[in-house]
């Protein structure tokens, strides 16, 4: 039996909302070979939620199972001028207590915040609640920037959609890379995009002949990461000028050039850990990193752990141990 979770459906949500959490977490991959989830669907009583566009959703487990799981994952919330109830935040709470990994998912973290669980710590919404749950709960700080925010047994993401960035990240988390980008691949979608909301709050640019040598540039860097590569070399490969590749790059990206090439760097050192027993210096090169120190440095902050102990958990069989760990 795999990590179990729970996502609490309630009235007037959105199938989308569920649909998210139930595509990652509640359908089965034989071809993976490991343990995958156990999802329930649970809601504050047991029996029909209605949902939009008339159709209904029946599960007979409320919140007590919502709160027995190892994560627990609220997807919004029906409305976030008014608070939940007191059962809600009950469960919340109880489930914290217990150890579980409590997940929100776009206007979800008004519940979260509502349940205390939030006081003093990082969180997103969506950027258009953020200055809402900002006003409302001011002991959280709110960062409309991110897709996402892990923050240990608490994750919070923005928009419906980076839900789905947020749920590949757990799975990474608990089997590793090459699972996570199998599912992504399956579902059709990128297994982690770079940027935070930035780039959807505004009218979006319409795509320029500049925006096609930017793509091109980041394809070429993704086939030479090992070796040595600047902003000029970027730019050369898109035929810019430094100046105007600088300005331009997050605009289409998201994020700066840099930042944007050490996340692809740190993100192709994760299968060579997992699938090989290179060292962490031959690593290290081999994504382009100049050494073994800036390659742990950036690796740590990006995701939270040395390179070393993510070897340690996802070289050996990491569904049983992550089970295990979080019953």
């Amino acid at each position: 039996m795999g990590p179990t979770v729970s996502v609490l459906a309630y009235e007037g949500m959105s199938a989308f909302e569920t649909g998210i959490v139930t595509e990652v977490f509640g359908l089965r991959w034989p071809e993976l070979d490991v343990d995958w989830y156990e999802l329930t669907i649970c809601a504050e009583r047991s029996g029909s939620v209605g949902v939009v566009g008339g159709a209904t959703l029946s599960t007979r487990h409320g919140l007590d199972a919502l709160a027995r799981a190892q994560t627990v994952i609220i997807p919004s919330v029906s409305d976030v001028t008014v608070d939940p109830t007191p059962e809600l935040v009950a469960a919340l709470r109880r489930a914290h207590r217990r150890g579980s990994r409590i997940v929100s998912i776009c206007s979800g973290a008004f519940a979260l915040a509502a349940a205390g669980l939030l006081e003093g710590r990082r969180a997103t919404t969506h950027w258009r609640y953020a200055e809402l749950l900002r006003c409302r709960y001011p002991r959280v700080e709110v960062d409309p920037n991110p897709l996402y925010i892990d923050d240990h047994d608490i994750l919070t993401s923005a928009g419906c959609a980076a839900g789905l960035d947020l749920c590949l990240h757990i799975v990474r988390q608990d089997f590793g890379a090459a699972i996570a980008n199998a599912i992504a691949r399956r579902l059709v979608i990128p297994p982690h995009r770079d940027g935070g909301q930035a780039q959807y709050i505004e009218a979006p640019v319409t795509p320029t002949p500049e925006d096609n040598r930017i793509a091109d540039s980041m394809t070429w860097a993704m086939e030479h990461l090992s070796e040595p590569i600047t902003v000029q070399t970027l730019a050369r490969q898109a035929a810019m000028s430094s100046r105007t590749y600088l300005r331009r790059f997050p605009r289409y990206a998201g994020v700066s050039p840099i930042r944007w090439l050490i996340s692809q760097r740190v993100r192709a050192s994760l299968s060579l850990l997992e699938t090989t027993g290179a060292s962490i210096d031959e690593i290290a090169r081999a994504v382009g990193f100049d050494t073994a120190v800036t390659y742990r440095h950036h690796f740590t902050q990006a995701m939270r752990t040395s390179p070393s102990s993510y070897r340690r958990t996802f070289r050996t069989s990491a569904a049983g141990t992550l089970s295990e760990s979080r019953r």
